[in-house]
């Protein structure tokens, strides 16, 4: 069975939809895992890049001596994010744009992290280089989000859905091995998280930049 496909403008109805209500429904489902990946950051220092940044959730988490960028493809979300974003001095921006071509410099960021993305974008491989592109050596690329299974009650639950994705704006069938396409990056933490599992932490280190061989 091929595996329905998205492409941006598809990404964007859906959103489009979702933006009035996303605070109160996914926005609470995607909570736990929000409150995770932005606590661990704040332990960390300098740049950080929100792919996906969505109506802004996050934002105010961040603590203040971090430097927050956040982009977004879709303009009624990034509406929200921007009015939450105002007061928050930490915060040095947001953007509309399409996470597979990101408009910043090799190594930009010290943090690049990506909240219930991956299922969402047309070409999860092309984002997955472009956020390790932006990270800077040594820094991290962390990703929450759904990845499915194959056996259970879940998976035939998912592979029910997978035909829906179009409509959903997200792929329920949505497998690990999809974002382990970097080799510059290497895995240091897989955390599953509430509800069942059903989202997991992923943070990957990426690898310094080895010395030019001598002539």
């Amino acid at each position: 069975m091929s595996t329905p496909t998205l492409d941006n403008e598809a990404v964007r109805k859906a959103y489009r939809r979702w933006a009035p209500v996303y605070d109160h429904t996914f926005g609470r489902v995607a909570a736990v895992g929000r409150r995770r990946a932005v606590s661990y950051i704040n332990t960390r220092e300098g740049r950080v890049l929100e792919v996906g940044v969505g109506t802004g959730l996050s934002l105010p988490a961040y603590k203040p001596h971090l430097k927050v960028v956040g982009l977004d493809i879709s303009p009624e979300m990034l509406a929200k994010a921007q009015t939450r974003a105002r007061r928050l001095d930490h915060v040095l921006g947001l953007a509309q744009m399409d996470a597979a071509g990101l408009g910043f410099a090799d190594g930009a960021f010290d943090t690049v992290v990506a909240m219930y993305v991956m299922t969402v974008v047309p070409d999860p491989v092309a984002v997955m280089r472009e956020l390790a592109r932006v990270c800077a050596p040594g820094g991290e690329v962390i990703l929450v989000n759904h990845f499915s299974q194959e056996h259970g009650l879940r998976g035939w639950v998912e592979h029910k859905m997978a035909p829906l994705a179009e409509t959903l704006g997200w792929h329920p069938v949505f497998e690990t091995e999809r974002v382990m396409v970097c080799p510059e990056l290497a895995l240091q933490e897989q955390t599953p998280m509430w509800p069942m599992g059903l989202f997991s932490m992923l943070r990957f280190n990426k690898r310094p930049e080895r010395p030019a061989a001598q002539g």
